[in-house]
């Protein structure tokens, strides 16, 4: 080892590698285990995002790097520390090549004030880059790494950039406003003068948007990857949520334009957010990218889930539908379905209150002339028939009903839905329940049954179904049955002609489910 090499071993002693004989705590290693709100990034994870870059740019003393969301300033640190080696035949000097590194080629915006100090500790080891105990002098106290308060845009309650919620952040001056500057009307070319080779960062997820019960919240990362995107970089990779693989609030827009983005050209997915962010749970895992400016082609999909990891090079969405098959060795199985070009079971799922019930509407525990069963949460009940505002056909019919919203954590294999069960003639449910189809035949109806209990069933499900929410829309890739006869897996696997592994691959991820 040279000895400008130790030097930076010293410089930076929290990175020690794994195989080092002595542990070396990092300390923000330990920072990524703190927070479910805003998510910390370990060095191992970093790491590896920068693993998908490729090497030649730590060599160059012309790259920049920009991190817009700094939270410890771990991106920038493992930057520089992969520069400071990549960079040594070029500045043999160690002192010259910091000063060179910190100066002209890693810049980042901080996303509150303690941040920015605890990112300048990271990266300069002062939290005041122009004081002594910085390892690279600067003339201000921020160096590269910026932080401006600044204050929400409101327009109707809520701000015109990021969506937060007026009631909630319409805050004094001592009081942190978590108005991201990056994506609150920034001209990041104008504030740096220059343009930034490769952007990285671990955006904030949300914010409350003062709906519901005060629970709901807007997304900010796609406004943070749309904004980065907008500047143009030539390699562009962040760690988010993977909850948008399935849109949803604020996200259908952003999920378009990613899985038709011929420039993404990888996907790292991770099912179980703890395996990514260990002891952190975000519904729906979390997944991180490398988008790059002169690619076009097909994505390399590598999904991490049950201990394994599946690496496959595919289109993001699968022809003809608008859907991301997130686990590379259902794509066979989707492929195979989709051959047969048979209907929808979409088609016959009712969508969010079925029966158009007001969800205020009081339940009786009695019933009575002119009142109908109502499959209700917590507590079934009776309502009057008169307040059924549509699907009133199916009332007096047999039904099948299935819970909206199913959740599950951990290790596979899943159940994925809740139960379905016969609604009897005469009766109707409220929104926490989905409606499929209905029936003059109870016979038809525990056929349905039987095909919703199926591995194969479920396993379809599980496809479009990211989080413990179900509504109509994943039901998506089911096929739909004759369902004058009742339905097994076996008879499924036959009629679309699985293999075994194909087999074994839906075992390991769906457990049986007994009715």
């Amino acid at each position: 080892m040279s000895e400008s090499s130790s030097l930076v071993e010293r410089l930076y002693q929290s990175g020690a590698k794994k195989t080092d004989l002595t542990h070396t705590p990092d300390v923000l290693s330990c920072l990524a285990n703190l927070s479910n709100d805003e998510v910390f990034t370990g060095p191992e994870v970093v790491n590896q995002m920068l693993d998908m870059l490729p090497q030649e740019l730590f060599s160059d003393p012309n790259t920049k790097f920009l991190d817009p969301a700094c939270k410890t300033g771990v991106f920038l640190r493992e930057i520089a520390k992969r520069l400071l080696v990549g960079l040594e035949p070029i500045y043999p000097d160690l002192q010259e090549r910091i000063d060179h590194i910190f100066h002209k080629q890693i810049y980042g915006i901080a996303i509150t004030e303690l941040t920015s100090l605890l990112s300048r500790r990271s990266v300069y080891c002062s939290k005041y880059p122009n004081g002594r105990y910085s390892i690279c002098h600067f003339d201000n106290s921020e160096g590269n790494i910026r932080f401006k308060k600044i204050k929400h845009t409101w327009e109707n309650g809520q701000c015109k950039y990021c969506g937060a919620s007026q009631s909630q952040y319409d805050r004094s001056k001592d009081k942190e406003t978590h108005a991201y500057e990056f994506i609150h009307g920034m001209k990041v070319e104008d504030v740096f003068k220059m343009r930034f080779d490769v952007i990285i960062s671990n955006p904030p997820y949300q914010l409350s948007d003062g709906g519901g019960m005060g629970t709901s919240s807007v997304p900010l990362y796609n406004s943070f990857i749309e904004k980065a995107k907008s500047l143009n970089p030539r390699y562009l990779t962040m760690i988010i949520p993977a909850r948008w693989y399935s849109g949803g609030k604020g996200l259908d827009d952003f999920r378009n334009e990613m899985l038709k983005d011929n420039h993404l050209s990888k996907l790292v997915d991770y099912f179980d957010s703890k395996d990514c962010f260990p002891g952190v749970d975000i519904s729906g895992g979390v997944c991180y990218f490398l988008w790059e400016r002169e690619y076009a082609g097909k994505c390399e999909v590598t999904t991490h889930f049950n201990n394994q990891t599946v690496t496959m090079k595919r289109p993001l969405l699968e022809s003809g539908r608008n859907t991301f098959v997130r686990f590379n060795e259902a794509v066979s199985i989707v492929r195979k379905v989709a051959d047969l070009n048979e209907d929808s079971f979409e088609k016959i799922v009712s969508v969010r209150r079925p029966f158009g019930l007001d969800p205020k509407l009081s339940i009786s525990t009695k019933g009575g002339t002119g009142y109908v069963k109502v499959y209700a949460w917590p507590e079934n009940g009776f309502i009057h028939k008169s307040d059924i505002i549509q699907n009133k056909d199916a009332v007096d019919n047999y039904k099948v009903f299935i819970a909206k919203a199913y959740g599950e954590r951990g290790s596979f294999p899943y159940l994925v839905t809740g139960k379905p069960f016969l609604g009897e003639k005469n009766s109707c449910c409220t929104e926490t329940y989905l409606l499929i189809g209905n029936y003059p035949d109870k016979g038809i109806a525990q056929n349905v049954i039987s095909y919703m209990t199926t591995k194969f069933f479920r396993f379809l499900v599980l496809i479009k179904k990211n989080t413990q929410n179900a509504p109509k829309g994943v039901y998506e890739f089911v096929p739909m049955q004759d369902f004058s006869k009742p339905w097994t897996d076996e008879e499924l696997y036959k009629k679309y002609n699985l293999s075994k592994k194909e087999i074994e691959f839906i075992d390991s991820m769906i457990r049986p489910m007994e009715v």
